[in-house]
């Protein structure tokens, strides 16, 4: 079993591409990250996330191949708002014409290679709308109630547009990326105590509070 992962330019909707070499059926813990992913396993295309909470995913032996959308990109990169996506794993006849659909499956059985079917993906979902001025404050953090006076909206406005941007509401926004950030950390190999502090948690407890609830397990087990 082998994943890689590259990232893409910056701009567009599109954070990475990555793949996936299963050799025996795997099931994998998937956490959340306020991404969406678009797959593709040889046959089938579908969507992923963006997720509340860990998702348990059973892998056929073969090849996965993604596009994975930014935190906030998902209604640009997609066409549809992330919130009809939540949690979701959705296979994409439902959300584009079968025509389309069609099309990019033709464009990937004629892509050779991993790297070129990664680039079919990459392009599907290529866009020219500006992101939401929304996810940008969002994404800078902070009460809710500041974001919608610097964006000159109501906190409801703010509420129901970072839904249709990130799928979730601008607190689970910051909890799942103060997560990402701790978990990157920890990966690293920092004490966990150090890495609650750097990250804005109050405690070491708050941080393994919602890596359980987040993630399901320990950050031990999670690691």
């Amino acid at each position: 079993m082998g994943y890689s992962e590259h990232a893409t330019p910056g701009g567009g909707p599109v954070t990475c591409v990555w793949s996936r070499d299963v050799a025996e059926p795997a099931e994998f813990r998937i956490v959340p990250d306020a991404c969406a992913d678009l797959i593709f396993d040889g046959e089938r295309l579908w969507v992923a996330g963006p997720d509340t909470r860990a998702h348990m995913s059973v892998t056929r032996p073969g090849q996965l191949v993604g596009a994975r959308l930014a935190p906030g990109s998902v209604a640009r990169g997609l066409g549809v708002a992330a919130d009809e996506l939540r949690d979701g794993r959705v296979d994409l006849l439902d959300l584009w014409p079968a025509a389309r659909v069609r099309r990019l499956a033709e464009h990937l059985a004629d892509a050779r290679g991993t790297t070129a079917q990664q680039v079919v993906l990459a392009q599907a979902l290529t866009t020219d709308t500006e992101p939401d001025p929304v996810v940008r404050a969002v994404l800078g953090g902070g009460p809710v109630s500041a974001m919608a006076e610097r964006l000159a909206m109501s906190e409801r406005q703010v509420h129901r547009r970072c839904g249709i941007a990130f799928g979730y509401g601008p607190k689970t926004v910051q909890k799942v990326l103060r997560f990402q950030r701790a978990l990157r950390l920890a990966r690293k190999g920092n004490r966990l105590a150090d890495v609650a502090a750097v990250t804005g948690y109050s405690d070491q407890a708050h941080l393994a509070r919602d890596v359980r609830a987040l993630a399901g397990v320990p950050m031990g087990q999670l690691l």
